[in-house]
């Protein structure tokens, strides 16, 4: 049996076969996985609002939001008193990139606590936002009398060991959140988003 030559109309038949075939299995893939992954993340989401609002104060309701930019879920009493928000905020300034936060804002500002959603920080170093000895210690501060800006930028924010960069993208995320929180809370005070 004669050896098939080799030939540019061959290498692109095989390539793009092997690209159709590719592609093929990954949408497969992706159409199988798709849904459990968007659970996952809503799973991920809620775990989120529930630890940065605990406060102890029965919710009541639990009512979603945009502050400026920011997704936020807001929480009310049973007479419809705000007693704070979880709005979902960001920085794309990390050293690797961007990550995303859960910030808990109770109602007079203050910060009842921070979950990390998404980093790819540096293990060992940014990665270390993760841990309580960092996050923690925006917990029961109000940017009114805590600077939301690391040491080394005259803040109150004890950064990571060498991981400024990383420190200065949590710690504006959390700004951000603060910030947007404050500029709208007056329309979410009493009863709600749909209140008149």
């Amino acid at each position: 049996m004669a050896k098939k030559e080799s030939s540019l109309k061959n290498m692109l038949v095989a390539l793009f076969v092997i690209t159709a075939v590719s592609g093929g299995l990954l949408g497969l893939v992706y159409g199988m996985t798709k849904d459990a992954i968007a659970e996952v993340d809503l799973k991920k989401n809620q775990a989120a609002i529930e630890a940065v609002l605990n406060t102890g104060t029965p919710i009541e309701r639990i009512e979603e939001a945009v502050v400026g930019e920011l997704p936020c879920n807001l929480a009310y009493d049973a007479e419809g008193n705000l007693l704070g928000a979880a709005v979902k905020t960001y920085s794309n300034t990390g050293f690797n990139g961007r990550i995303e936060l859960m910030v808990g804002i109770l109602a007079d500002g203050t910060i009842n606590a921070v979950s990390v959603l998404s980093q790819s920080e540096t293990p060992g170093l940014g990665a270390n936002m993760v841990q309580p000895k960092f996050k923690d210690q925006f917990n029961g501060k109000n940017p009114e009398s805590f600077n939301l800006k690391v040491k080394k930028d005259g803040g109150d924010v004890d950064a990571i060991t060498a991981a400024t960069i990383s420190s200065r993208a949590f710690t504006g995320a959390v700004k951000l959140a603060c910030d947007s929180f404050e500029a709208h809370k007056s329309e979410f005070m009493k009863g709600g988003t749909d209140h008149e």
